[in-house]
């Protein structure tokens, strides 16, 4: 897999990837207008601009046979600490159990062993299968949060983390 930094150009991919991958991922777990809701507030071509231009957010696409297949965001030095918080990382289904997970937080890694961080740090839904992938990768729950995300909606949140030393 190839991993590129993705520009502002690239947000409509990002955008098309998120809107395939979350009603599947989050089949069971939110509702229908939940994830419409969310998907509109943070993968609207406004949001993630301003993720990146305000946020710290720093965007990766992965691309196999010049198809891009999943996206990854992470912040370096998160809320002014030595971490690295992935906010985002999400492949396509048809891609999924290839290692491009695998690829895209080893790259991440390498990024915050470069700036000095010490830890890798996510939020995963708690009912998410996802955390069975994040505890093969070596991250180890921290906290547990619910977080109101507005219009009545709640994130109920495993925080997880991954020393880097």
């Amino acid at each position: 897999m190839e991993i590129i930094h993705a520009l502002d150009t690239h947000h409509p991919k990002i955008k098309e990837i998120a809107e395939k991958t979350w009603p599947i991922t989050f089949a069971g777990i939110l509702s229908d207008h939940q994830i419409g809701y969310m998907l509109e507030m943070m993968y609207s071509l406004d949001s993630l601009k301003k993720q990146s231009d305000q946020g710290h957010h720093q965007f990766l696409l992965g691309k196999v046979n010049h198809e891009f297949m999943s996206y990854a965001s992470y912040e370096i030095n998160y809320a002014h600490q030595s971490v690295t918080k992935i906010h985002k990382i999400y492949i396509l289904p048809a891609f999924q159990g290839r290692g491009s997970g695998k690829d895209l937080i080893d790259f991440i890694r390498i990024k915050a062993l470069a700036a000095g961080n010490n830890a890798l740090r996510l939020n995963v839904h708690k009912n998410n299968k996802a955390q069975l992938f994040y505890n093969k990768m070596g991250f180890q729950e921290i906290k547990r949060e619910v977080i109101d995300i507005g219009h009545g909606y709640l994130m109920d949140d495993v925080q997880m983390e991954q020393s880097l030393i």
